[in-house]
Parts: structure tokens; sequence; C-alpha cells
């Protein structure tokens, strides 16, 4: 194991997944770091085990930075099982057994807060995995990341490797997805709201009852996190990632419409499947570590909509 803090500086450190959302805010991050970020060629699949080998053979990254994976929202999920399940599973085997082979001084791997229970006591600690049935809405990711989570500490034990998780909520910002088919809450929500207003509705549909409490947190904020954590955290327990503020559905519509001007009327759907009731992470342990967010959920919103409203 690496003593604590564990120093980047003139470390090569892999990020898988940095064309993602995720993944480019780290890469961002890391531009003020001393270290050689390395990237894996577009042709390399993670999901075949021989690619994955042969790339860390040949780079030998000193730190590994598991951020790539299949998302996508409710719809996604429920159309996609088998390549959610199967997808993460393969990018989360691959590329952590390869970083042991390679003796990898560090890795960070990044789940996801739908790990948790469907009914899990709120707000959510890290002790709650495990602990009852998964939202069956993303049960098939939810399944890959819990692995992922499990093979982390498995190599801690029997490899003594210094491989780390952490548990995001649901994330925004720059580079996200706003596919109607399979994008999350947010970035729909700003989609239909820029929409709704271009075209001069008197209304905006947003899915579901409106009721679920969801958290939200900026991804410049989570790849802040995740640096601080490969610098100041070494154990086998995941740690919580989230911005301790939580809000209704129909109140993130409300915020999204009034950010991007649309002052028309929200009509929901309650046929359509609301997710977990709530899903608000507690994050004492990280608060215990020192770090803390610093992106206001409403600025935020705004700097991502002015950044992608011409694309929209």
């Amino acid at each position: 194991m690496n003593s604590l803090p564990y120093s980047l500086d003139r470390k090569r450190v892999y990020i898988s997944g940095h064309l993602g959302m995720v993944g480019s805010a780290i890469v961002r991050r890391l531009e003020s770091e001393d270290c050689i970020v390395l990237f894996a060629d577009r042709s390399i699949d993670l999901r075949e085990q021989a690619q994955v080998r042969n790339f860390f053979r040949d780079t030998r990254p000193e730190v590994v930075i598991v951020a790539a994976g299949k998302v996508g929202g409710i719809l996604a999920n429920s159309a996609y099982p088998a390549q959610f399940l199967y997808d993460n599973l393969m990018i989360a085997a691959n590329t952590i057994h390869a970083a042991r082979e390679v003796a990898a001084e560090k890795l960070l791997y990044l789940g996801s807060s739908c790990i948790y229970p469907r009914e899990a006591e709120q707000p959510i600690s890290e002790e709650s995995l495990l602990s009852g049935p998964l939202e069956p809405t993303n049960e098939w990711y939810a399944l890959a990341k819990i692995a992922g989570v499990k093979l982390c500490q498995s190599y801690r034990r029997e490899y003594d490797c210094d491989f780390i998780s952490a548990m995001p909520t649901n994330l925004y910002g720059p580079g996200d997805n706003y596919d109607p088919q399979t994008s999350h809450v947010l970035p729909a929500l700003i989609k239909k709201a820029h929409e709704a207003k271009a075209s001069e509705s008197h209304f905006l549909e947003v899915l579901g009852s409106g009721k679920p409490k969801r958290e939200f947190l900026h991804v410049d904020d989570l790849a802040d996190a995740c640096i601080y954590l490969l610098s100041h955290y070494s154990g086998a327990e995941p740690i919580n990632v989230g911005s301790g503020h939580e809000l209704s559905i129909a109140e993130l519509a409300n915020l999204v419409c009034s950010i991007v001007g649309f002052y028309g009327q929200l009509r929901f759907d309650p046929t359509m499947p609301d997710g977990t009731p709530r899903k608000r992470l507690d994050t004492s342990r990280l608060d215990e570590l020192g770090w803390m967010p610093s992106i206001p959920l409403g600025r935020g919103i705004a700097d991502t909509y002015a950044s992608v409203k011409s694309e929209l």
C-alpha cells in the first residue's frame, strides 16, 4: 500500500473513458497536476481482455482511473439490460485485473449511487451496500458497478493492491448526453425546456410524477474529488461523493425552466416509472477527509446551458 498523502507528481496516469463527461472532466482537472496523462486509442475495446492487457503492458500506468462505462437513464437501462450488465462488467474486470498485472500503484474505480438499495435509509451511507433489493429500473447497471467495487476490495485483500472506489451522485455538466432516449433527467429537462421555449410551446412534459428527490453534482466537482481521493484515501470501503443538497424532480424542472427562460406549464406523466423515491448520499466520510464541492446547482446548470444551447 502507498503512504498518504499520495503524490501524482511525474506519475503516469491512465484515464479510461477520457472522452466521456466524467473522463474529460478528470482530464481537465489533471492539467493542473505535474503528471503524465495516458489515453487508450478508440480502437481499443475495453471489453476485450487481450486488448486491455496489451495496452497496459505497453504503457505501464502507475495510476489508473476507471471512468469508462455504458451509462444512460431509465429508458436506456430498461431497453438494454444485457448491454448495461455485460459491458460494464467486462470494463471493470479487464481494467482492474490489468492494473494489478502491471503493478499499478493506485487505482480509483468510479461506481454510482445506484448501487445502493431502492429503500435505503436516507441519507445513504456506504454501509447500505447490499443491504436490500436494488431499484429495478437500473438493476443491471447497478449489479455491474457493485461487481467493480467488490473487485477493488478483493484485489486489496488478496494482492495488497491500493485500489479504491468512489460512488458519485447524479452528475451533470460539460459533455453530457442530451439524447431523449438515453439521457439522464437533468440534461433531458434542459433539452426539453430549450425546445419548448424555441417552439413557443405552452407546456413541457416531464416523465413520472415529479415527486422523487434527487441530488446533483457538477462533473468538475467530481473530478476534483477524484484527485483528492487519490491523494488522501486508501481504504477498502467505497466513498460517497455528493453535493449534500437534494430537490424533487418537479423542483428541478422548475429550476431548469427558469434558467432556460421557459415559462409554460409543466405536465407530469405518472404512467412513466419514477425510479427510486429518494436518493441522497451521506458524504460524512468525504467531509472528514476535508473535501467539499464548490459549484452550486443553479450556477452549474446556467453555465452548462450557456455552453450547449447552440447545439441543442
